[in-house]
């Protein structure tokens, strides 16, 4: 069951990222990734409002925000922190780079997350995922070629070294995660609460300062219909996934790999909709990844 629920984040994920790059757009990253983040609060605070006053209907649904102590307020402040950073080389990066070149790179985080499951959680691969995440690497190397050819040159552009900080930050959360919900023991609704207000605060401050910072200057913000969805996407994602952790069998570096499935979304619907270079080119590599997919998890 939890891999099917992988699957359905993988769908809103995908999703999630075509208005992500629409939003972008030469748009202002602070203003949308605080946009974002706040249209995502809007959509989970009436599960929390709910928990406090309908506490029985809430928790029949399965939606309802636990109260926690301050320990684990401060596990999540670190999540938040974590997330936060890794949004902002994102979306700078997205805002800089082909969306069929940023995401095949994000697509190479279920590697730090397969290496992070064998150290931490001692979660044992065999031959065949083995084999899936080389090719995986590899097919991101084959990425980083065809993209030279749009006039990026991976060693001396820094929007290439911000999307892959920002991929090892988020493989970091998502082993982060499981420790969230399987040792400390929070259901989505309380995570994801908790998790998008401290973000919310967080980029607000980063928002307020670089305000400050500019503050005469005109900054290029245009609202658009697709930065709210981006916000109301990511939570559809995040529960799904959360939802598959619960599962006490659940391998989160098959979840991690299964997510990267939004591939098919962001690559081909992308690649057409924002009109992007060498796009059959890039069907190469996507197969090389999806069949790196393919052995991690059907192997076995």
């Amino acid at each position: 069951m939890w891999m099917y629920l992988g699957l359905l984040a993988a769908l809103f994920l995908g999703l999630h990222n075509l208005c992500k790059k629409h939003a972008v757009r030469n748009n202002e990253v602070y203003g949308v990734l605080l946009g974002t983040i706040t249209a995502g609060f809007l959509v989970l605070l009436p599960l929390y409002l709910g928990s406090r006053w309908f506490p029985s209907y809430f928790k029949e649904a399965n939606l309802f925000v636990y109260q926690i102590s301050l320990q684990t307020h401060l596990l999540i402040v670190i999540k938040a922190l974590i997330m936060a950073t890794s949004w902002v080389l994102a979306y700078q990066a997205l805002k800089h780079l082909p969306i069929t070149i940023v995401t095949p790179i994000r697509s190479a985080g279920p590697f730090f997350t397969f290496l992070g499951a064998m150290l931490i959680y001692q979660e044992r691969p065999n031959p065949y995922q083995w084999i899936g995440f080389f090719i995986i690497i590899l097919s991101v190397f084959l990425y980083s070629q065809i993209g030279k050819k749009e006039g990026i040159i991976f060693k001396s552009n820094k929007w290439i070294y911000a999307i892959i900080a920002a991929t090892f930050l988020g493989a970091s959360s998502g082993l982060y995660d499981k420790y969230l919900v399987q040792t400390v023991n929070l259901n989505p609704p309380t995570l994801q609460f908790w998790f998008c207000t401290y973000t919310m605060l967080i980029v607000g401050l980063i928002v307020l300062i670089k305000y400050r910072s500019t503050l005469g200057e005109k900054l290029q913000f245009d609202w658009r219909w697709s930065i709210p969805l981006v916000g109301v996407l990511l939570q559809f994602a995040d529960y799904f996934y959360f939802k598959a952790l619960q599962d006490p069998e659940a391998l989160i570096m098959l979840l991690s790999a299964i997510k990267r499935s939004q591939l098919l979304i962001a690559v081909l619907l992308g690649g057409v909709l924002f009109k992007e270079q060498n796009k059959r080119k890039k069907l190469v590599p996507l197969f090389g990844i999806l069949l790196g997919v393919f052995l991690i998890l059907y192997s076995g």
